[in-house]
């Protein structure tokens, strides 16, 4: 009887550094499909026309690839040293997101798929396909139909054992590969995440509204933010972890093995007077190989510039005073309103 391939493709992804490897069918309906589309269609995706233009794709992993038999997902725990919300305590220092903190993790995964995916190729004799997130694929359903976990009252994957720091990454293959058990929804009563939130960006238990997430507006909106989510924001100048990282099943997690996604020190609580000072050289200097890289110099200073507003601190007037005739107007916008709010 020839050995379950399962098995080398679990003692190769170990072997690759992933914490996480389950299997599950590509090719069975799904409801995850009918709830994205209906996200997108009470407009709650906001400026990401991607969704839209994409949701035809995003709709079932066949229809990305209709030979899809087999969603193998794979799960590189991302966890931090500690609870990362205390350092906001720190209002003349910025906050990032703690996926952002080390190298960019579509780099740190996409050459470990590519290379599991071809020795799952030379083993089974079919062909397959990688994804990390960037491509029009649900990962997240992907992997609650897997048992890596399930998707929680805040909308991201949570586990049992890495709690919500986990990296994803998908091979599709048309090998027919026996499926794990998918993980059921363990959140019970527990509100944390919904209570946490700061813009109260969850209308219902498991439903995100984009448009008022501190991740989605940092990151994905370029244009200048409403007065309540500039407030809101607090230090929070790249993503927000307050729905994450009040988790109660956070205290399963473990610290992240893997190096290049740990902390890089000048990226926790860096100084709001030296983020606002960077040129676009110098914001490419600092975020070589980091994902913050992609949102561009100044979208990261306007976001920079609302934290020095709410920073009550008056010695950084001046670092906002410096950029109120920045060439960019949604930079010279924050800048000013920084200035007034120190005033």
């Amino acid at each position: 009887m020839a050995a379950d391939p399962r098995i080398f493709i679990r003692e190769r992804a170990g072997a690759l550094g992933f914490d996480a490897c389950r299997f599950a069918s590509a090719a069975e309906p799904w409801s995850a499909g009918e709830r994205l589309a209906h996200f997108v269609e009470a407009g709650r995706h906001g400026d990401m026309g991607w969704m839209e233009t994409t949701l035809e794709r995003r709709a079932h992993p066949t229809a990305m690839w209709d030979g899809a038999k087999t969603a193998i997902v794979l799960g590189l725990n991302y966890g931090p040293e500690h609870d990362p919300l205390p350092e906001m305590n720190d209002r003349s220092a910025g906050y990032i997101s703690v996926y952002a903190r080390g190298d960019d993790y579509h780099e740190v995964i996409k050459g470990r798929l590519k290379t599991l995916a071809g020795q799952i190729a030379a083993r089974t004799g079919e062909e397959v396909k990688v994804f990390v997130d960037t491509a029009p694929l649900m990962e997240k359903p992907l992997a609650q139909r897997a048992g890596l976990g399930w998707q929680g009252k805040h909308t991201n994957l949570l586990s049992r054992t890495h709690g919500n720091w986990l990296f994803l990454g998908v091979i599709l293959t048309a090998a027919d590969l026996e499926p794990d058990a998918p993980e059921g929804e363990h959140c019970g009563t527990c509100t944390a995440c919904l209570d946490a939130c700061p813009t109260q960006a969850f209308p219902a238990p498991f439903q995100l509204d984009a448009r008022r997430c501190l991740s989605y507006l940092t990151i994905e909106f370029g244009g200048a933010w409403p007065e309540e989510f500039r407030v809101a924001t607090g230090s929070r100048i790249y993503g927000c972890d307050d729905c994450l990282a009040v988790c109660p099943w956070n205290k399963f997690a473990a610290e992240a093995r893997e190096a290049r996604v740990q902390a890089r020190d000048n990226l926790v609580s860096p100084r709001l007077a030296d983020l606002a000072a960077l040129d676009d050289a110098a914001f490419r200097a600092l975020f070589s190989k980091s994902p913050i890289k992609r949102i561009g110099r100044n979208r990261f200073v306007r976001n920079v510039l609302y934290a020095i507003g709410n920073s009550g601190d008056p010695a950084l007037r001046a670092s906002a005073l410096a950029l109120m005739d920045d060439p960019d107007p949604v930079v010279a916008d924050a800048a000013g309103w920084a200035v007034a709010r120190l005033g």
